[in-house]
């Protein structure tokens, strides 16, 4: 049973029994919550009995009610506390796991996996799904299971207690929980549609935060605002038609829950007179009657509360269901190679990127892949760090498998430095130390150096220890990408991968982060990916790639005497140029 309420729940082990004892309790308290009209009952069956038989006198004196009350009062304290700590305390815990969790699945999911995702959505996943359930398990769902075994228990005890009475009283429950759960499917499909077009909204504002400059740029203010309020107002009309349905089914069916205490009025009375019942019975429908709604009131509601939780689980349990790579944290690889052997990649099915490539790029010299747009050059270089896992084919590093290596093990091996740089919104020298943690000023200062910081750092007002902001807002496209090019070096892992990394470098400072590279280029293998033909002048080899397949490898004297595809993008550029 405990798999069963992880899987519909998205819940961790611990969690599923926290929700059980949450329930457990959460039905004590509906019990006790009972307890005033059992007072009351008592209470008044003890004092009116002097009215209907003259003579008697009440069993029980005033000082043994204020007992009795508080020790009620006593026992639905405990109780309560108990559910408070059961549910609320409890789910609060649960929810901070989930998070924890959920940020564990995506440290463990391939690296590729975060270029297909949008980022909003994944962000609403962590954030907004997690509160949404957070909110829900503490305050509906304990209290929806709670309130339908409390109310089985009662209505069994009632039916025993006098079945025509019971009848009178329940028979109304299964008309309105029937209202509610056929209209499942509506209230699935309108809180569907509301996720979609909420999320909408988010990416909308996040698109314009994205590109306010190229929006300013155009003079398309007026149009990303008309699109952004047509947006939210299709967003507020589906939050507005989704709760007047739940108000109507949730309302209506607590409106047919009052025709069954009118039932009871009509049918006790009715029994009362023709003797078949006595006055004490009638009393104890009429009062359990008069709070045996609030529960089913709170099955209504909380039904309508866990239909809209479950486009929530859904996704929870997708993010959860999302393959991780695995794979062995020993890895004692002979020397660093890395070699392609009859390697094939698709996206997906049907979309083939490469097809049957091979090539090694040798320890201790430079790799380059070039070739035209979408020919499967970074494809390739990410393969390499194992960001995605190839469909046939072997890649090897220094004659090891890289599909049997855990990926966080295989890229302790790799200094990476892609075209598209991040920068944290901290100082220059913690960015690049991020490249080793530890790493002595000294050390940072040394990679800056040869990374060709220094010239644009001279001119910050704190120099090194100066904040860069959001993402390095401050700096120039070709400083952010010295800055990452500083903390790949700093990093001094046995293989590089350059994707564009000098593509927003003027042709001098470019030339300087060659030769820095050339220095460090001993004992590691360098794999880069670049369009313009100067960067790879100082490659050692060259891997010619068109509609993912290799078509020449060799030096670049060999490609450019071979007059090939190398041969004329050479020709082209130095025409263009």
């Amino acid at each position: 049973m405990l798999k069963t309420i992880q899987r519909r729940f998205a819940l961790s082990e611990k969690g599923a029994r926290d929700f059980c004892r949450g329930v457990l309790f959460t039905t004590l308290l509906d019990f006790a919550l009972m307890l005033p009209a059992v007072y009351v009952f008592l209470f008044l069956k003890d004092w009116l009995m002097p009215v209907l038989v003259p003579g008697s006198v009440p069993a029980h004196g005033i000082g043994y009610y204020i007992v009795l009350a508080v020790i009620f009062m006593a026992i639905m304290y405990v109780v309560a506390v108990f559910q408070y700590r059961s549910t609320y305390t409890t789910v609060y815990g649960e929810s901070a796991n989930r998070r924890i969790s959920l940020a564990e699945k995506l440290r463990k999911l391939p690296l590729a996996f975060f270029g297909e995702k949008n980022l909003s959505d994944l962000t609403a996943t962590i954030m907004d799904d997690c509160t949404d359930l957070e909110h829900t398990f503490s305050h509906a769902v304990p209290q929806l299971f709670a309130s339908l075994i409390s109310i089985v228990l009662i209505a069994v005890g009632m039916f025993f207690y006098d079945w025509r009475l019971a009848l009178a009283l329940f028979w109304v429950v299964p008309v309105a929980v029937a209202v509610v759960l056929l209209s499942k499917r509506k209230l699935h499909r309108n809180n569907r549609q509301y996720y979609l077009v909420k999320r909408a909204v988010s990416e909308r504002i996040q698109e314009g935060l994205d590109t306010v400059q190229e929006i300013k740029s155009y003079d398309r203010e007026e149009d990303y605002l008309a699109r952004l309020d047509a947006c939210i107002t299709k967003a507020e009309k589906t939050q507005t038609g989704g709760e007047l349905l739940i108000g109507m089914l949730v309302n209506g069916s607590q409106s047919i829950l009052k025709l069954g205490l009118a039932s009871v009025i009509i049918a006790g009375a009715g029994l009362l007179a023709a003797g078949k019942t006595d006055l004490f019975t009638y009393l104890i429908f009429m009062v359990v009657g008069s709070r045996i709604y609030a529960p089913i009131n709170e099955v209504l509601n909380n039904l309508a509360a866990l239909f809209y939780l479950d486009v929530r689980i859904a996704r929870m349990n997708e993010m959860e269901a999302q393959p991780v790579q695995h794979g062995s944290t020993e890895f004692e690889p002979d020397g660093y190679d890395i070699e392609f052997s009859h390697v094939g990649f698709a996206y997906e099915s049907g979309k083939q990127v490469l097809r049957d490539v091979s090539f090694t790029a040798r320890q201790g010299t430079i790799t380059a892949l070039v070739g035209p747009s979408g020919s499967g050059k970074s494809t390739a270089a990410k393969l390499a760090a194992r960001f995605w896992d190839i469909q046939s084919g072997t890649i090897r590093l220094g004659g090891v498998d890289i599909a049997g290596i855990e990926p966080e093990t295989l890229l302790k091996k790799y200094s990476v430095v892609f075209q598209d740089v991040v920068l944290f919104n901290a100082s220059i020298k913690e960015n690049i130390r991020i490249g080793r943690r530890g790493a002595t000023d000294e050390e940072v200062m040394r990679a800056a150096r040869l990374a060709q910081c220094d010239e644009f750092v001279a001119r910050m007002p704190q120099g090194y220890d100066t904040v860069i902001g959001e993402n390095g807002e401050t700096l120039s496209g070709g400083e952010r990408q010295r800055v990452s090019i500083a903390r790949a070096l700093l990093k001094d892992a046995p293989i590089v991968l350059l994707d564009e990394a000098t593509a927003s470098l003027d042709v001098e400072n470019e030339t300087k982060i060659q030769a820095a590279l050339s220095t460090l280029v001993r004992d590691k293998t360098v794999l880069i990916i670049a369009h313009r033909m100067r960067t790879v002048a100082n490659a050692d080899r060259i891997v010619v790639l068109e509609e993912g397949r290799v078509t020449e490898n060799g030096s670049p004297a060999e490609l450019k005497a071979r007059g090939g595809t190398f041969a004329r993008m050479l020709e082209r550029q130095s025409v263009d140029a």
